[in-house]
């Protein structure tokens, strides 16, 4: 249990999206089009080997193109590719993560294998995921929305926490309409690595000191 690092996910400067692709109604596709209409401040960039450009923005065919190293890195990718490419990015320096592929987990078989190469992944570098297999975050402020939601919340001072990817969508149907707004928004997934002590620990201190 520990805040380290999550400054890196939820103050982000800079976001790549591995996985972005233009196929209509895809998670990559809606991921993609979220973070595109947020409003998001910092340098958003998009990963895909099979897209050249989405809505006028260059797509990179790897993340060794990348011209600079993300703060976070959104994961929306088979799951096969998610360990490789937290290496990969580690390497480079990115020490944040949101996994929103699915399939790393179950009990035994190939998912719980992936969810151990992920894992191992992470740890060389003690990097931070949030997922796998979650709708995302949000951080109203920044205008930072990297979620498949079909809703973008709106600025406020509640912070809201599920594990559940619907219960954070049917919060958000409930809640734009009466105006209410939030600080952060998290769908957490299976919890592999950020959990709901991570995150409470974390809204306390920012709660205290602000925001950077």
């Amino acid at each position: 249990m520990s805040v380290r690092d999550l400054d890196k996910m939820f103050d982000a400067r800079s976001v790549a999206l591995i996985g972005a692709t233009s196929r209509p109604s895809s998670v990559g596709a809606v991921v993609a089009r979220n973070l595109r209409c947020a409003g998001f401040a910092g340098e958003l960039t998009l990963v895909d080997p099979d897209s050249h450009a989405i809505d006028s923005m260059t797509v990179y065919a790897s993340v060794a193109g990348l011209p600079r190293t993300p703060d976070l890195a959104v994961i929306a990718t088979p799951p096969e590719t998610v360990a490789p490419l937290i290496s990969e990015l580690s390497q480079r320096g990115t020490r944040a993560y949101v996994v929103i592929s699915a399939g790393l987990g179950g009990i035994g078989g190939l998912g719980r294998a992936l969810r151990q190469a992920m894992l191992a992944a992470a740890k060389t570098n003690l990097l931070r995921i949030v997922g796998p297999s979650c709708v995302g975050i949000m951080v109203p402020r920044l205008g930072l929305d990297a979620t498949f939601s079909h809703l973008v919340a709106q600025p406020g001072d509640v912070a809201f926490l599920s594990q559940s990817g619907a219960m954070m969508t049917a919060m958000l149907d409930w809640a734009i309409p009466r105006g209410i707004g939030f600080s952060h928004v998290v769908a957490l997934g299976e919890m592999a690595d950020v959990d709901f002590v991570d995150m409470l620990d974390y809204l306390a201190a920012v709660g205290i000191r602000g925001p950077s």
